[in-house]
């Protein structure tokens, strides 16, 4: 799925209003990025059933925001992370491509990550565990 298209799903999933479009777009572009759409995608990709949400919550586990990327999977409340948080998790190149995409600076990039992601990721697991369906699947399932 190209990433202007899990971009627009990502954006209904988040409520499609002002901000949510643009936040989809960015997270869209960069799981575009992370299963193999850009640069910097190929250690991500771990998810060859099209979700690499997996590859991107492993990449903020070893980061050292485990805790963060948890709490967004489980069921009690979201913890928060930075910009500057999701910057230092990301690869430089994979956040620079999400940047050009969505012609934004890295910072404004991992910004609007940092507060899209905690959402996204928690409409994506409703159970409280990672989905093994591709995020199409996962978002058309919710009616979106």
């Amino acid at each position: 799925m190209a990433g202007n298209d899990l971009g627009s799903l990502l954006g209904g999933l988040l409520g499609g209003g002002s901000g949510g479009q643009g936040g989809g777009n960015i997270l869209g572009s960069l799981l575009g990025a992370l299963m193999g759409g850009g640069a910097g995608g190929g250690g991500a990709q771990a998810a060859g059933n099209g979700n690499p949400l997996g590859g991107l919550l492993d990449m903020l586990n070893k980061s050292g925001l485990a805790g963060p990327a948890q709490s967004w999977v489980g069921t009690g409340e979201n913890q928060q992370v930075s910009g500057a948080q999701i910057q230092e998790a990301l690869p430089a190149d994979t956040l620079q491509k999400v940047a050009q995409d969505a012609g934004v600076s890295p910072q404004q990039a991992a910004d609007q990550i940092a507060q899209t992601l905690p959402q996204v990721v928690d409409k994506l697991t409703p159970n409280g565990q990672m989905p093994s369906e591709s995020l199409e699947e996962i978002i058309k399932a919710q009616n979106l």
